[in-house]
């Protein structure tokens, strides 16, 4: 599992090894009833993109460990993965609404950060989405702080460079400490631009964020 996962990704933490528990309880009994149950996530806090890369080194592991009947396994057991991961994107779904913002609310500390001359992203770890901006990120990535807004992160960031930026966004997701390294961005007209990054994470009831102020 740690080779399909990767060395550099994120420790794999006790909100994922509980999914991972709760995913193999469901396939069980899944695989035992005529009309299985859906899978129990309750007090689960674990995030869809993260939880599916585990179940799915856990399925590339169990085919293995099946030889032969490797494909006969995954097509088994695929159903199921999916219909956790359905699940547990459902419950997500429902937590961040309960606890969303009132839109349009930026408070005073928004505004100082407005007047940084560093770009400033606020990013959610689980989706990639940039929750908040300030106009010098608009500027950096030759776009306006409003049209960054929503837009997936990884957009304004190199194919090659994904990896990396995902790395740091999971280790933050950890709850790791705050987080230097030399990223890449790139502009609204795809122009790589080398920026040294800082990340720290910023976590509410409904999600945690990684804020980035990043300088070329």
């Amino acid at each position: 599992m740690r080779a399909r996962l990767g060395e550099t990704s994120a420790p794999t933490g006790p909100a994922e090894a509980e999914a991972l528990r709760r995913f193999r309880s469901f396939l069980l009994l899944a695989l035992v009833s005529d009309e299985p149950a859906a899978p129990a996530l309750e007090g689960l806090r674990t995030g869809e993109r993260r939880t599916r890369r585990l179940l799915e080194a856990w399925l590339d592991a169990a085919a293995l460990v099946a030889g032969p009947d490797d494909a006969s396994l995954r097509a088994a057991l695929a159903p199921f993965v999916e219909r956790f991961l359905l699940a547990l994107r459902e419950t997500g779904h429902a937590r961040r609404a309960s606890g969303a913002p009132v839109p349009g609310q930026r408070r005073v500390v928004s505004a100082a950060i407005d007047r940084v001359c560093d770009a400033f992203l606020a990013i959610d770890v689980e989706t990639g989405a940039i929750a908040d901006a300030n106009p010098a990120a608009g500027s950096l990535l030759g776009t306006t702080r409003d049209r960054l807004l929503g837009c997936d992160a990884m957009e304004y960031v190199p194919a090659e460079a994904r990896e990396l930026w995902w790395t740091q966004l999971d280790a933050v997701s950890e709850g790791a400490e705050p987080r230097r390294f030399r990223g890449s961005l790139q502009d609204a007209g795809g122009r790589a631009l080398a920026v040294d990054a800082t990340v720290t994470r910023f976590a509410t009831r409904s999600r945690t964020l990684a804020l980035v102020l990043a300088r070329p």
